[in-house]
Protein backbone atom coordinates (compact mmCIF):
# COMPACT_ATOMS: atom_id res chain seq x y z
CA UNK A 1 0.00 0.00 0.00
CA UNK A 2 2.88 2.62 0.51
CA UNK A 3 3.74 1.84 -2.90
CA UNK A 4 0.62 3.08 -3.73
CA UNK A 5 0.43 6.13 -1.72
CA UNK A 6 4.21 6.92 -3.18
CA UNK A 7 2.72 6.74 -6.32
CA UNK A 8 0.22 8.91 -6.41
CA UNK A 9 2.50 12.21 -6.02
CA UNK A 10 4.02 11.11 -9.57
CA UNK A 11 1.23 10.26 -11.59
CA UNK A 12 -1.98 12.15 -12.79
CA UNK A 13 -4.04 9.29 -13.49
CA UNK A 14 -4.19 8.17 -9.84
CA UNK A 15 -4.73 11.57 -8.69
CA UNK A 16 -7.63 11.15 -11.22
CA UNK A 17 -8.77 8.00 -9.73
CA UNK A 18 -9.01 9.13 -6.10
CA UNK A 19 -10.21 12.49 -7.09
CA UNK A 20 -13.01 10.25 -8.67
CA UNK A 21 -13.45 7.98 -5.98
CA UNK A 22 -14.18 10.42 -3.53
CA UNK A 23 -16.76 12.69 -5.57
CA UNK A 24 -18.44 9.04 -6.29
CA UNK A 25 -18.56 8.19 -2.55
CA UNK A 26 -20.89 11.81 -1.45
CA UNK A 27 -23.45 10.47 -3.63
CA UNK A 28 -23.04 7.14 -2.93
CA UNK A 29 -23.56 7.68 0.76
CA UNK A 30 -26.64 10.70 -0.17
CA UNK A 31 -28.60 7.99 -2.59
CA UNK A 32 -27.53 4.48 -1.29
CA UNK A 33 -29.06 5.59 2.26
CA UNK A 34 -32.05 6.51 0.35
CA UNK A 35 -32.32 3.08 -1.65
CA UNK A 36 -31.31 1.22 1.66
CA UNK A 37 -34.07 2.75 3.88
CA UNK A 38 -36.60 2.41 1.23
CA UNK A 39 -35.85 -1.30 -0.38
CA UNK A 40 -35.19 -0.47 -3.56
CA UNK A 41 -31.92 -2.07 -4.31
CA UNK A 42 -33.25 -4.10 -7.41
CA UNK A 43 -34.92 -0.73 -9.08
CA UNK A 44 -31.04 0.31 -8.86
CA UNK A 45 -29.70 -2.80 -10.23
CA UNK A 46 -32.24 -2.87 -14.00
CA UNK A 47 -31.23 0.63 -14.24
CA UNK A 48 -27.60 0.07 -13.45
CA UNK A 49 -27.56 -2.78 -15.91
CA UNK A 50 -29.98 -0.97 -18.78
CA UNK A 51 -27.15 1.49 -18.78
CA UNK A 52 -25.00 -0.82 -20.59
CA UNK A 53 -27.25 0.00 -23.77
CA UNK A 54 -26.83 3.54 -23.67
CA UNK A 55 -23.43 3.67 -23.44
CA UNK A 56 -22.69 0.93 -26.43
CA UNK A 57 -25.28 2.71 -28.22
CA UNK A 58 -23.67 6.20 -27.48
CA UNK A 59 -20.22 4.41 -28.48
CA UNK A 60 -21.31 2.43 -31.58
CA UNK A 61 -22.78 6.22 -32.73
CA UNK A 62 -19.47 8.25 -31.99
CA UNK A 63 -17.28 5.91 -33.69
CA UNK A 64 -19.17 4.38 -36.64
CA UNK A 65 -21.22 7.56 -37.41
CA UNK A 66 -18.59 10.62 -36.31
CA UNK A 67 -21.23 11.61 -33.43
CA UNK A 68 -18.49 13.53 -31.38
CA UNK A 69 -20.48 15.23 -29.07
CA UNK A 70 -22.14 12.22 -27.44
CA UNK A 71 -19.14 9.81 -25.14
CA UNK A 72 -20.32 6.74 -23.74
CA UNK A 73 -20.89 8.85 -20.37
CA UNK A 74 -23.72 10.79 -21.77
CA UNK A 75 -25.20 7.97 -23.18
CA UNK A 76 -25.13 6.66 -19.78
CA UNK A 77 -26.94 9.50 -18.18
CA UNK A 78 -29.69 9.81 -20.62
CA UNK A 79 -30.27 5.84 -20.54
CA UNK A 80 -30.37 6.07 -16.41
CA UNK A 81 -32.26 8.70 -16.73
CA UNK A 82 -34.86 6.31 -19.17
CA UNK A 83 -34.86 3.40 -17.35
CA UNK A 84 -35.84 5.98 -14.02
CA UNK A 85 -38.70 7.08 -15.51
CA UNK A 86 -40.21 3.79 -16.75
CA UNK A 87 -39.96 2.14 -13.77
CA UNK A 88 -41.35 4.68 -11.68
CA UNK A 89 -44.21 5.34 -13.97
CA UNK A 90 -44.97 1.56 -14.22
CA UNK A 91 -44.43 1.43 -10.19
CA UNK A 92 -46.84 3.87 -9.75
CA UNK A 93 -49.64 2.73 -12.52
CA UNK A 94 -49.25 -0.77 -13.24
CA UNK A 95 -47.58 -2.19 -9.47
CA UNK A 96 -48.30 -5.92 -10.31
CA UNK A 97 -46.15 -5.44 -13.52
CA UNK A 98 -43.60 -3.89 -11.69
CA UNK A 99 -41.01 -6.93 -11.43
CA UNK A 100 -41.23 -7.82 -14.97
CA UNK A 101 -40.63 -4.33 -16.27
CA UNK A 102 -37.27 -4.15 -13.90
CA UNK A 103 -36.53 -7.79 -15.35
CA UNK A 104 -36.68 -6.92 -19.05
CA UNK A 105 -35.11 -3.37 -18.95
CA UNK A 106 -32.10 -5.51 -16.57
CA UNK A 107 -32.18 -7.66 -19.27
CA UNK A 108 -32.49 -5.87 -22.51
CA UNK A 109 -30.21 -3.14 -21.55
CA UNK A 110 -27.35 -5.60 -21.17
CA UNK A 111 -28.30 -7.49 -24.39
CA UNK A 112 -28.01 -4.22 -26.56
CA UNK A 113 -25.26 -2.82 -24.82
CA UNK A 114 -23.29 -5.99 -25.70
CA UNK A 115 -25.03 -5.74 -29.28
CA UNK A 116 -24.19 -2.25 -30.18
CA UNK A 117 -20.27 -2.67 -28.71
CA UNK A 118 -19.89 -5.71 -31.17
CA UNK A 119 -21.17 -3.88 -34.03
CA UNK A 120 -18.21 -1.43 -33.75
CA UNK A 121 -14.76 -1.50 -34.84
CA UNK A 122 -11.78 -1.85 -33.15
CA UNK A 123 -10.50 -3.17 -29.88
CA UNK A 124 -13.82 -3.89 -27.97
CA UNK A 125 -12.07 -4.13 -24.51
CA UNK A 126 -14.05 -1.13 -23.37
CA UNK A 127 -16.53 -4.12 -22.53
CA UNK A 128 -14.98 -5.10 -19.91
CA UNK A 129 -14.11 -1.15 -18.42
CA UNK A 130 -17.86 -0.76 -18.48
CA UNK A 131 -18.83 -4.18 -17.10
CA UNK A 132 -16.24 -3.78 -14.10
CA UNK A 133 -15.01 -0.27 -13.91
CA UNK A 134 -12.19 1.83 -15.22
CA UNK A 135 -11.33 4.08 -12.21
CA UNK A 136 -7.70 4.24 -13.87
CA UNK A 137 -8.63 5.41 -16.91
CA UNK A 138 -10.94 8.50 -15.70
CA UNK A 139 -10.18 11.76 -18.26
CA UNK A 140 -10.28 15.39 -17.00
CA UNK A 141 -13.87 15.49 -19.21
CA UNK A 142 -15.11 12.66 -17.01
CA UNK A 143 -14.14 14.29 -13.66
CA UNK A 144 -15.94 17.31 -14.85
CA UNK A 145 -19.13 15.93 -15.85
CA UNK A 146 -19.08 13.70 -12.62
CA UNK A 147 -18.38 16.19 -10.47
CA UNK A 148 -21.07 17.92 -11.73
CA UNK A 149 -23.53 15.14 -10.99
CA UNK A 150 -22.48 14.79 -8.29
CA UNK A 151 -23.28 18.27 -7.03
CA UNK A 152 -26.47 18.02 -8.59
CA UNK A 153 -27.49 14.40 -6.52
CA UNK A 154 -25.60 16.11 -3.55
CA UNK A 155 -27.92 19.42 -3.95
CA UNK A 156 -31.37 17.98 -4.75
CA UNK A 157 -31.00 14.56 -2.69
CA UNK A 158 -30.54 17.24 0.69
CA UNK A 159 -32.68 19.99 -0.58
CA UNK A 160 -35.85 17.64 -0.41
CA UNK A 161 -34.43 15.36 2.47
CA UNK A 162 -37.51 16.10 4.22
CA UNK A 163 -39.91 14.82 1.26
CA UNK A 164 -37.47 12.01 0.66
CA UNK A 165 -37.47 11.16 4.26
CA UNK A 166 -41.54 10.59 4.42
CA UNK A 167 -41.60 8.91 0.90
CA UNK A 168 -38.72 6.26 2.37
CA UNK A 169 -40.31 5.66 5.86
CA UNK A 170 -44.40 5.89 5.76
CA UNK A 171 -45.94 6.54 2.36
CA UNK A 172 -49.32 6.91 3.90
CA UNK A 173 -47.98 9.73 6.49
CA UNK A 174 -46.00 11.52 3.35
CA UNK A 175 -49.68 11.76 1.66
CA UNK A 176 -51.18 12.96 4.71
CA UNK A 177 -48.64 15.58 5.03
CA UNK A 178 -50.06 16.89 1.70
CA UNK A 179 -46.49 15.73 0.20
CA UNK A 180 -46.72 14.50 -3.76
CA UNK A 181 -45.22 11.06 -2.96
CA UNK A 182 -45.37 9.75 -7.00
CA UNK A 183 -43.14 13.06 -7.35
CA UNK A 184 -40.55 12.54 -5.01
CA UNK A 185 -40.22 8.39 -5.56
CA UNK A 186 -39.71 9.50 -9.27
CA UNK A 187 -37.32 12.09 -7.83
CA UNK A 188 -35.32 9.76 -5.83
CA UNK A 189 -35.38 7.20 -9.14
CA UNK A 190 -33.52 9.92 -11.45
CA UNK A 191 -31.48 10.48 -8.39
CA UNK A 192 -30.40 6.82 -8.09
CA UNK A 193 -30.23 6.60 -11.64
CA UNK A 194 -27.33 10.07 -12.00
CA UNK A 195 -25.60 8.12 -9.06
CA UNK A 196 -25.58 4.95 -10.84
CA UNK A 197 -23.75 6.62 -13.95
CA UNK A 198 -20.93 8.24 -11.46
CA UNK A 199 -19.90 4.97 -10.04
CA UNK A 200 -19.99 3.45 -13.55
CA UNK A 201 -16.47 4.42 -14.06
CA UNK A 202 -15.50 3.82 -10.29
CA UNK A 203 -16.45 0.02 -10.24
CA UNK A 204 -18.58 -0.43 -13.56
CA UNK A 205 -21.95 -2.17 -14.26
CA UNK A 206 -21.83 -5.10 -12.70
CA UNK A 207 -20.38 -3.85 -9.51
CA UNK A 208 -21.86 -1.23 -9.06
CA UNK A 209 -24.82 -1.68 -6.97
CA UNK A 210 -22.60 -3.47 -4.31
CA UNK A 211 -21.02 -0.01 -3.76
CA UNK A 212 -24.58 1.81 -3.74
CA UNK A 213 -25.84 -0.44 -0.99
CA UNK A 214 -22.85 -1.96 0.89
CA UNK A 215 -21.81 1.15 2.52
CA UNK A 216 -25.28 2.46 3.75
CA UNK A 217 -26.42 -0.85 4.85
CA UNK A 218 -22.39 -1.20 7.07
CA UNK A 219 -23.48 2.68 8.28
CA UNK A 220 -27.12 1.60 9.39
CA UNK A 221 -25.62 -0.37 11.97
CA UNK A 222 -23.63 2.77 13.69
CA UNK A 223 -26.67 5.42 12.97
CA UNK A 224 -30.09 6.08 14.30
CA UNK A 225 -30.69 8.82 11.70
CA UNK A 226 -30.80 8.96 8.12
CA UNK A 227 -28.26 11.91 8.08
CA UNK A 228 -26.13 10.26 10.45
CA UNK A 229 -26.60 7.39 8.33
CA UNK A 230 -25.57 9.62 5.19
CA UNK A 231 -22.80 10.89 6.73
CA UNK A 232 -20.93 7.49 7.48
CA UNK A 233 -21.92 5.93 4.69
CA UNK A 234 -20.20 8.70 2.46
CA UNK A 235 -16.79 8.07 4.35
CA UNK A 236 -17.03 4.73 4.15
CA UNK A 237 -17.47 4.70 0.87
CA UNK A 238 -14.37 6.65 0.12
CA UNK A 239 -12.74 4.62 2.51
CA UNK A 240 -13.48 1.60 0.77
CA UNK A 241 -12.44 3.16 -2.86
CA UNK A 242 -8.88 4.79 -1.50
CA UNK A 243 -8.31 1.01 0.35
CA UNK A 244 -8.97 -0.83 -3.01
CA UNK A 245 -7.23 1.59 -5.09
CA UNK A 246 -4.20 1.44 -3.02
CA UNK A 247 -4.16 -3.07 -2.44
CA UNK A 248 -4.81 -3.50 -5.89
CA UNK A 249 -1.85 -1.28 -7.57
CA UNK A 250 0.79 -3.03 -6.81
CA UNK A 251 -0.42 -6.62 -8.01
CA UNK A 252 -2.00 -4.93 -10.61
CA UNK A 253 -5.64 -6.42 -9.54
CA UNK A 254 -8.73 -4.90 -11.20
CA UNK A 255 -9.48 -1.91 -8.82
CA UNK A 256 -12.97 -2.01 -8.78
CA UNK A 257 -13.30 -5.40 -8.11
CA UNK A 258 -11.12 -4.60 -5.32
CA UNK A 259 -13.33 -2.12 -4.10
CA UNK A 260 -16.04 -4.19 -3.45
CA UNK A 261 -13.92 -6.86 -2.16
CA UNK A 262 -12.87 -4.31 0.29
CA UNK A 263 -16.88 -3.62 0.99
CA UNK A 264 -18.10 -6.85 0.80
CA UNK A 265 -15.24 -7.97 3.63
CA UNK A 266 -16.09 -4.88 5.79
CA UNK A 267 -20.13 -5.74 6.08
CA UNK A 268 -19.84 -9.17 6.44
CA UNK A 269 -17.51 -8.53 9.59
CA UNK A 270 -19.94 -6.00 10.46
CA UNK A 271 -23.37 -7.88 10.26
CA UNK A 272 -21.93 -10.73 11.90
CA UNK A 273 -20.24 -8.84 14.65
CA UNK A 274 -23.98 -6.94 15.37
CA UNK A 275 -25.92 -10.12 15.08
CA UNK A 276 -23.40 -11.71 17.74
CA UNK A 277 -23.55 -8.68 20.26
CA UNK A 278 -27.39 -9.24 20.01
CA UNK A 279 -27.61 -12.85 20.49
CA UNK A 280 -25.39 -11.93 23.77
CA UNK A 281 -27.17 -9.34 24.70
CA UNK A 282 -30.27 -11.61 24.40
CA UNK A 283 -28.94 -14.54 26.34
CA UNK A 284 -27.82 -12.03 29.28
CA UNK A 285 -31.76 -11.52 29.72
Amino acid sequence: MSEFFGAVGQFAFLQYALATGIMASIACGVIGSYVVTRRISYVAGAISHFVLGGMGLARYLNVVHGWSFLNPLQGAVISALAAAVIIGMVSMRAKEREDTVIGALWAVGMAVGIIFIARTPGYNQDLMSYLFGNILMVSPADIYLIAALDGLVLIVGLAFYNQLLAVCFDEEFARLRGINVELFYLLLLCLTALTVVILVNVVGIILVIALITLPAAVAGHFTNTLWKMMIVAAGLSALFTVVGLAVSYSPNLPAGAMIIVVAGITYLAVTLSAGYIHRRRSAAR
